[in-house]
């Protein structure tokens, strides 16, 4: 199984540890991309923080990530798993995880990025500031530039296995499976369900939306479940207590949806 997950738009700081070392991070084929991606955000960054911070979409009070930017080069690294923290990755709690759910973790979690492209979790990083839908001067959209390098080294790392997409939609558009990789994807969207007058009425949720898809990928980790596909999600996710219908893709070559249904959001 692998998980896709979005990042945090706000991360922990990168602490004491050894600087970055690229040639360690998952996914090597994506070495050169993220070499030129690292290269441009730096230079613009140590060059002109107005421009920089106007760039990255940065409002007056985040000015100092900037000049955290200009040195992610010399800056302590540590598992993505740590660096990205918020909403998802609070529900997950890798850090609560027992050993064995760690390597789990380990072997199936990749966090997507706009800097890295995707990390897996235990993959040491620097903080930094630069979502998918930044617009480099010199690269461009980093959603649109992602594509190519991606397409070349994700249907290898998606396996022969389930690949549970909760990526947001900005992160989803530098990948999307295709063909027989497709078919076997799923992604989840999350309803809120009220009585309104007797009546059941469901809505699409954004805090708790992040909350669930959190404790589901905690789940799945923690209980050792290995749903082979889309189908057996299902049957995992409602043995797990999760309200789960699921929408089988109308023709092939797409992925499944499935929509978990929750009452009490918290």
């Amino acid at each position: 199984m692998l998980v896709l997950l979005p990042p945090s738009e706000g991360k922990a700081s990168s602490g004491r540890g050894a600087p970055l070392k690229p040639e360690t991070l998952s996914l090597p084929g994506l070495a050169e991309a993220r070499r030129a991606v690292l290269d441009e955000l730096v230079e613009l960054c140590a060059a002109d923080e107005e421009k920089a911070r106007l760039v990255l979409g940065l409002s007056e009070g985040l000015r100092g990530e900037v000049a955290k930017n200009a040195e992610l080069r010399t800056a302590g690294a540590r598992p993505a798993g740590e660096i990205y923290t918020g909403v998802l990755y609070d529900a997950l709690d890798l850090a609560s995880l027992d050993a064995a759910a760690r390597r789990r973790a380990a072997r199936s979690l990749l966090v997507f990025s706009g800097l890295w492209g995707a990390v897996g979790v235990s993959d040491k990083i620097p903080s930094y500031r630069c979502s998918m839908g930044v617009k480099l001067p010199g690269l461009g959209a980093l959603g649109a530039f992602w594509r190519t390098p991606m397409a070349s080294v994700m249907p290898e790392a998606a396996g022969d296995g389930l690949v549970l997409d909760l990526r947001s939609s900005a992160y989803a558009a530098a990948w999307k499976p295709k063909g027989e990789v497709a078919g076997r994807t799923a992604t989840v969207r999350v309803l809120h369900a009220q009585l309104v007058d007797g009546v059941e009425k469901r809505s699409v949720v954004s805090h708790f939306n992040k909350a669930t898809k959190g404790r589901i990928v905690r789940s799945l980790l923690t209980t050792g479940a290995r749903p082979e596909g889309p189908t057996e999600l299902v049957e995992a996710l409602r043995d797990l207590g999760h309200v789960v219908q699921a929408e089988p893709p109308a023709k092939a070559g797409r992925p499944w949806a499935l929509d978990v249904v929750v009452r009490d959001v918290h």
